[in-house]
């Protein structure tokens, strides 16, 4: 039992929350789950930060996410490297020796086209992987360059190619990209353009405190959340349930 078990709304549906693992430790991701474990759904290894590790360690990782019920993958520049170098179908064999439970699916860094974008996605499927892709580019000038209309067609035929969730990019900094503008705050039109379906199928990268509590006071705390860094789970987990003052008595 949590305590203060009593100030907690049973009914309450709290979205999805995808964290930004960069090169944790062992104690540190014994440390987190602990803390926060409940409220993390995925745990990412940021960009190409597993290929820097031993494999021993990142499959000790790996194994702790998945026993606390969190689906671990790796970042989406990792898989961009492996196919612009022809070796796709290693990358997901490793990434199934490795424990890695999903595949996020992204061109943010390099050119995919459509159709092999698709065949990446139903690939990862049937290899039995978790699918999340990512839309929108790393370069703001070629992020910018993105209409509203394009970005959702991406993203219909990413969820129709397989993906459980589409991310909205953002980056680590969540600035003058995706959704933000150049101080990190929400364009609304660019915003509303995004979700004529709603958002069930969406996370949106945000990793500062404003955006967290703008997407949570305009969704509610189903809204599905990313890019959050490991040591701000908790802060996160009290705007949902209004436990901040930021959201009290407005979810």
């Amino acid at each position: 039992m949590k305590a203060f078990d009593f100030l907690e709304n049973k009914t309450q549906t709290l979205g999805k929350t995808m964290v930004l693992d960069k090169g944790l430790g062992l104690n540190e991701v014994d440390d987190l789950i602990a803390t926060a474990g409940d409220y993390m759904t995925f745990a990412k290894f940021g960009w190409g930060t597993a290929a820097t590790m031993d494999s021993d360690l990142i499959k000790a990782k790996t194994a702790k996410y998945d026993a606390a019920g969190i689906i671990p993958y790796p970042g989406g520049t990792l898989l961009e490297v492996s196919v612009a170098a022809g070796k796709y179908d290693d990358f997901l064999a490793e990434a199934k020796t490795l424990g890695f439970k999903g595949i996020e699916v992204s061109d943010g860094s390099t050119t995919i086209d459509a159709h092999t974008r698709g065949e990446l996605i139903v690939k990862a499927k049937q290899a039995g992987f978790y699918v999340i892709s990512e839309v929108g580019k790393k370069n703001p000038e070629l992020d910018h360059e993105l209409t509203p209309a394009e970005r959702v067609k991406l993203m219909n035929e990413d969820l129709k190619n397989g993906s459980n969730y589409v991310i909205i990019e953002a980056r680590e900094a969540g600035k003058n990209i995706g959704i933000y503008d150049a101080n990190g705050n929400i364009v609304a039109d660019e915003l509303d353009a995004l979700t004529p379906d709603g958002i069930d199928h969406i996370i949106f990268e945000a990793p500062l405190k404003g955006q967290q509590t703008a997407l949570i006071l305009k969704y509610g705390p189903q809204v599905n959340l990313g890019n959050i860094a490991h040591d701000e789970v908790t802060s996160v987990a009290t705007l949902r349930r209004g436990l901040r003052a930021d959201t009290v008595g407005k979810v």
